[in-house]
């Protein structure tokens, strides 16, 4: 005997439209703003492109930086327990609640001119702040705990018996890192990278106390926006459009993703 369909409560049924129109209606007004005639030549134009260009190398540094630093740790926070573990893992979240304007202040504190680590860098001739190594720093600052969270959750969803089933059969560490555990999280490590290019490529305060916002070597996708809000329209409402699109495209993917890791 089939079931009927349960009718919808009215309240969360109306409460979802309001919700869903004040969610998709800002979208789909930077839209239909944004993809105009002149959408292509405005993409082309120097400052979209240098715009673009920034943001692409700047976050592709940050994300393999976020996979070199990030995932060993994750590692070691999903397989072992030690004295202060709760403490470290609080403060490796701890840039997720931090406001990103307090965050390039902390920045500039540690790796500006007159920062804890500036005069040894330069003494080196190394200049981090305002420099597109700032963007990067910046990046990685908030981006890193949200792969970080992603890639604990994937390490700890691998069964730690299949693990041990590898090593009894001669498997070293690294071999078993590679060949099982690597490949059993991978969705969650994918998704974590997700989230993070995202929120690194979004990044706006921290960047702009540390980096500036420099056409051609420190402004952003973001910084352009914000820039070209004071003078000229267009390429705010074009870059902004290709950032709707980039986001719903990588949101798509992950579920896609998920969706196959699941049905795997």
């Amino acid at each position: 005997m089939s079931r009927k369909p349960a009718r919808l409560p009215v309240l969360p049924a109306v409460l979802g439209a309001v919700l869903v129109a004040f969610l998709v209606l800002p979208v789909l007004a930077l839209l239909v703003r944004g993809v105009r005639p002149d959408f292509l030549p405005t993409v082309q134009s120097p400052a979209v492109q240098d715009a673009l260009r920034v943001s692409l190398l700047t976050t592709g540094c940050t994300l393999a930086l976020v996979v070199g630093l990030v995932t060993p740790v994750a590692w070691v926070l999903a397989r072992f327990e030690f004295p202060g573990k709760a403490a470290l893992e609080t403060l490796l979240d701890l840039p997720i609640v931090l406001p990103p304007v307090v965050a390039g202040v902390g920045l500039l504190l540690v790796f500006g001119r007159q920062g804890l680590l500036g005069p040894p860098l330069e003494l080196a001739g190394i200049r981090v702040a305002f420099s597109p190594a700032a963007v990067v720093l910046a990046q990685l600052f908030v981006s890193a705990p949200f792969y970080l969270r992603t890639a604990k959750a994937g390490f700890l969803a691998v069964e730690p018996e299949v693990e041990d089933a590898a090593r009894t059969d001669g498997a070293g560490r690294w071999a078993v890192f590679r060949l099982i555990t690597w490949p059993l999280a991978f969705p969650f490590l994918f998704e974590g990278l997700v989230l993070a290019w995202a929120r690194a490529v979004g990044e706006f305060g921290a960047t702009i106390l540390f980096a500036g916002s420099l056409q051609g070597q420190t402004r952003t996708i973001t910084l352009a926006i914000y820039g070209a809000l004071e003078s000229d329209l267009a390429p705010a409402l074009v870059l902004s459009a290709v950032m709707v699109a980039v986001a719903f495209a990588l949101l798509l993917l992950v579920r896609l993703g998920r969706g196959w890791a699941q049905g795997k």
